[in-house]
């Protein structure tokens, strides 16, 4: 076992204790099969499911396994233009789960995320009646601005080369604080606190998920 994932478990215990003191559930899986396993057990069989389109879900099997089993997905990768996006965005507004990842969160239980068309940041905040929310360790931050510019220095360029869209950081890799028209970076949400408590679940994984 490394000395980073051995860091990452004894962490672990007071980042969970954060969470809750915010009004959040947290929970720690050293592997990315038992993550996957500790959000299929928090989601009962025919439950609506919305998602943000989460490379760490998809990563970790979870998307592949809610296709497999009982529950209603309402899944927007099946949309064929803006229009039929919308549509399923507003079922994801009422879905029983709402899954994705989180870009980065600090040492004291904050989440902090960038969006580009904001779906993602919408339901976070407010809608679906349970958000579970799957964050591997490196995610990990300082503080507020240390998690921001994490995502735009780590995150943010190889997402934008995933979604194909025409903006700087996806051609050179780095960062240029753009304002083009297919930005990805429009919204920058940081969860302080869940209103309800509990509606929001993280699942810290131990091993590295997404970007």
């Amino acid at each position: 076992m490394s000395h980073r994932i051995t860091s990452w478990e004894r962490a672990q215990a007071t980042l969970i204790k954060k969470f809750n003191k915010r009004g959040m559930d947290a929970y720690y899986c050293a592997t990315k099969e038992e993550a996957c396993q500790k959000i299929l057990d928090l989601m009962p069989e025919n439950s609506s499911i919305a998602w943000g389109g989460s490379e760490s879900m998809v990563e970790a099997g979870v998307m592949d396994a809610i296709r497999n089993k009982n529950y209603q997905l309402i899944d927007r990768s099946l949309a064929k233009n803006f229009q039929e996006t919308r549509e399923l965005f507003s079922q994801a507004v009422m879905a029983d789960y709402f899954l994705m990842s989180s870009n980065a969160f600090t040492i004291d239980g904050e989440l902090v995320n960038i969006d580009g068309a904001g779906n993602r940041v919408a339901c976070l905040a407010f809608g679906p009646a349970h958000v579970i929310v799957l964050a591997s360790m490196n995610k990990m931050c300082a503080n507020v601005e240390d998690a921001v510019r994490r995502v735009r220095t780590l995150a943010t360029p190889p997402n934008a080369i995933r979604v194909n869209v025409n903006t700087p950081c996806a051609k050179t890799g780095v960062c240029a604080d753009c304002n083009t028209p297919e930005t990805i970076c429009c919204q920058i949400e940081i969860t302080r606190r869940s209103r309800i408590q509990g509606r929001i679940i993280v699942v810290l994984c131990g091993e590295e998920l997404g970007f």
